[in-house]
């Protein structure tokens, strides 16, 4: 007779289902970026995407409980490069820049963060600049969510001596939130056709001039 002692019984193995739920996070993602790039945000209904992501439109709205928390998911991992559930603080990119002991280096690298960020998400911020009240809220948390991770960055520069005398660091915070902006990226090197690398120089030297002594 097979044992029926609990401790003889096999660990349930999660793992398959796991990688099953982000082949269908991806699958859902995907499908929304490409509609939103092709036809447009109104065209971008949870019915459409499902029915591209070939999956039930109830697991859209279960997933992401409607159209501006799948949009806020598609921002989240079109900022991040991917999907991986680890916050940007923690990223190689982010990491470096703490560890660079150089002051100008460190700014040179938060710059190119910048840069990246904007290069990924520049299409996408433009589609739901263009959407209008229904997804105001999901840029509005964007921009909080943006202004920590500068917050962030200016205490660290604080914490290590590099931020010029007498600098407020919650003032710096808010010049670095400005500079640092999707409004000023897309001016730049859109309306004024910068390539990515002069704007990236610009904002380390301006970053420099406004914090360092």
């Amino acid at each position: 007779m097979p044992s029926t002692d609990p401790a003889g019984r096999r660990g349930y193995d999660a793992s398959g289902r796991r990688a099953a739920a982000r082949r269908t996070r991806a699958a859902v993602l995907g499908a929304c970026r490409e509609l939103l790039l092709t036809e447009g945000y109104r065209a971008t209904t949870i019915r459409a995407v499902a029915a591209r992501a070939e999956v039930s439109p109830e697991m859209v709205y279960k997933a992401y409980r409607g159209k501006a928390g799948l949009m806020k998911a598609l921002w989240d991992s079109t900022l991040a490069g991917d999907d991986e559930p680890v916050p940007m603080s923690e990223r190689a990119a982010l990491r470096q820049v703490w560890a660079e002991p150089d002051a100008h280096e460190k700014l040179r690298g938060y710059a190119a963060f910048v840069c990246g960020v904007h290069q990924r998400t520049a299409a996408l911020f433009s589609l739901l600049s263009e959407a209008g009240a229904e997804v105001a809220e999901v840029l509005a948390e964007t921009e909080r969510e943006r202004l920590v991770g500068v917050t962030a960055f200016t205490g660290h520069l604080a914490e290590r001596g590099l931020l010029r005398a007498g600098t407020d660091p919650a003032r710096a915070a808010d010049g670095v939130w400005a500079l640092t902006g999707p409004h000023v990226y897309d001016r730049l090197t859109g309306a004024r056709q910068w390539p990515a690398s002069e704007y990236r120089q610009w904002l380390a030297r301006t970053l420099a001039a406004d914090l360092l002594p």
